[in-house]
């Protein structure tokens, strides 16, 4: 059958107009999804204060954060209350800002945690001491000459749930942005540090990452530590830190790339152009890229929050793909997770991991990430 010229024309079109990008929010669509989640939060307070409260003291400091960072005021509910809570957990004898008596594994996390709600309520005077301890605390935790390690060892440089744990870039990334928050500087002796161990999170070959796996992969991306054999989070075999390479992923990669800006690595070196090269190759809202298929979703709304604030970080409006395609990164991110928040406000990943099942800490991590994708 003989086609017209105008069908061919109409499917040359046809991907075209199939990839046609997301309508840009306005300030009342992007308010309606931070008021039902503020809503949802409000109602699951629980009585302490808190959220969460029985799995992780962490999770409100998360969740502050996020009501704090998207407008909610530090004297109104359900911040103030969660303030409150925050202050009952400082330490004011340790430093820390994790409890009376907190398990040893829950140190790093939840101070850090805690001293980025603390500092978005923007209550300098009130809470200046308590920030400049724990900021004084989490110093004590990295990983470096005061544990006896030295810059040639792997876990130098990293932070990890407490002074005893392997260190990791999700903690450590916690870590910095909790730093950062504090006021302290990039030349600060603790980022210097940090730059060792981040790169030698990522799977590239140079001067900076001399690991046995490092150069197998090469693509810039990171891995979840490069402690003790390096470890990925792209499998659920409890010996890959035994082989040969160790993919990266996509939180991590964000994770990594942060880190290293924030540590006063510029955008031109090559551990930072080779991380974004991969991320251009992979940029992506419908999953956590570099997971396997089956675990696309793992760890999906922790890569949306840590995206955010990376590309945040970098100051790019605009995200270019490894095809040349512009991406409105933060109209792509809010409508990714317009289109995942449920009915009564919040969020839950049903790839249960990472406590990404627990709606409170969930709907946190994407109040945070919302409030980099505010209409401007």
């Amino acid at each position: 059958m003989m086609r017209s010229p105008l069908f061919f024309v109409l499917l040359l079109a046809s991907p075209l107009l199939a990839a046609d990008p997301p309508k840009k929010p306005t300030l009342a669509e992007w308010q309606a999804v931070v008021e039902k989640a503020t809503k949802f939060l409000n109602e699951k307070q629980d009585d302490k204060g808190g959220w969460s409260t029985d799995k992780n003291i962490g999770v409100t400091g998360v969740v502050v954060s996020g009501l704090l960072q998207t407008g909610s005021k530090p004297d109104t509910e359900p911040a103030a209350k969660g303030l409150a809570f925050i202050e009952g957990l400082i330490n004011e004898k340790a430093g820390h800002i994790a409890g009376a008596d907190p398990k040893p594994g829950l140190q790093n996390y939840v101070t850090s945690v805690n001293l980025l709600a603390l500092t978005a309520a923007k209550r300098d005077e009130k809470y200046k001491k308590v920030v400049s301890n724990a900021t004084d605390f989490l110093k004590k935790l990295q990983w470096d000459d005061g544990e006896g390690k030295k810059p040639e060892d792997d876990f130098f440089g990293g932070a990890g749930y407490d002074s005893k744990s392997r260190p990791d870039l999700s903690n450590t990334q916690f870590f910095l942005d909790a730093l950062v928050a504090a006021g302290v500087k990039s030349d600060d002796p603790a980022f210097q540090k940090v730059q060792v161990f981040v790169s030698r999170c990522q799977n590239l070959k140079s001067e900076h990452n001399q690991m046995p796996w490092a150069g197998k992969i090469n693509d810039g991306s990171f891995i979840y530590s490069a402690a003790a054999g390096g470890s990925t989070k792209t499998t659920d075999d409890p010996l890959d830190g035994a082989k040969d390479a160790l993919p990266g992923y996509g939180s991590m990669t964000y994770a990594g790339v942060k880190s290293l800006i924030y540590a006063g690595v510029g955008k031109d070196d090559p551990r930072v152009k080779n991380a974004l090269g991969w991320l251009r190759k992979n940029y992506t809202v419908d999953a956590n890229p570099g997971m396997p298929p089956q675990l696309a979703a793992r760890g999906l709304y922790y890569y949306y929050h840590t995206m955010a604030k990376t590309l945040s970080v970098l100051g790019e409006d605009e995200f270019v793909d490894a095809k040349g395609t512009k991406h409105d990164w933060r109209t792509d991110l809010f409508r990714a997770i317009e289109k995942r928040q449920k009915t009564d406000g919040s969020w839950t990943n049903e790839t249960d991991r990472w406590m990404e099942g627990d709606p409170a800490l969930v709907s946190g991590y994407m109040l945070m990430a919302l409030s980099h994708c505010k209409p401007k």
